[in-house]
């Protein structure tokens, strides 16, 4: 059964979290789909995942110039996922998609200090619970642990 969980992001940002995230994706030999709603988000993370740290960067690429048999994470802002990977990562209020069968996990990243942004991870929260689907929610501690919640 697919794991899905709430990342409530309060604490740090999307730029710092994400890459963590998919190192440990990558960790796992899994393979990641990071998946926005504007083209202008995607580009922002492109650059991101090329220039996160110092010491290195993380393969991937984006959907238009993606190949599954050398990167193992692709970012696009398309809701029709032609893609297959073991994780899906939603930001900036993408929506959980109708069948989840197809990941191991689903990842909703959502920014705690912005209202919009709550209301949408509540909606999808309701959503998945009308579904007969259960998700964790994660927040971060002062030490900057993340701790399940709910």
């Amino acid at each position: 059964m697919t794991e899905i969980f709430f990342y409530h992001l309060e604490r740090q940002p999307l730029e710092k979290v994400l890459p963590t995230l998919l190192e440990k994706t990558l960790e796992r030999d899994w393979t990641a789909i990071v998946q926005s709603t504007t083209q202008e988000r995607v580009e922002m993370i492109d650059e991101l995942l090329w220039t996160y740290t110092a010491e290195s960067f993380l393969p991937h690429a984006k959907d238009s110039e993606f190949d599954p048999e050398i990167d193992p994470i692709v970012i696009t802002s398309s809701a029709r996922l032609a893609y297959s990977a073991e994780v899906l990562f939603l930001v900036d209020g993408a929506k959980v998609p109708e069948s989840v069968d197809p990941f191991e996990r689903i990842v909703l990243l959502f920014d705690g200090n912005d209202e919009t942004a709550l209301a949408a991870a509540r909606e999808a929260w309701k959503d998945l619970r009308a579904r007969g689907l259960n998700g964790t929610y994660w927040q971060q501690n002062d030490q900057g642990r993340w701790e399940k919640k709910a």
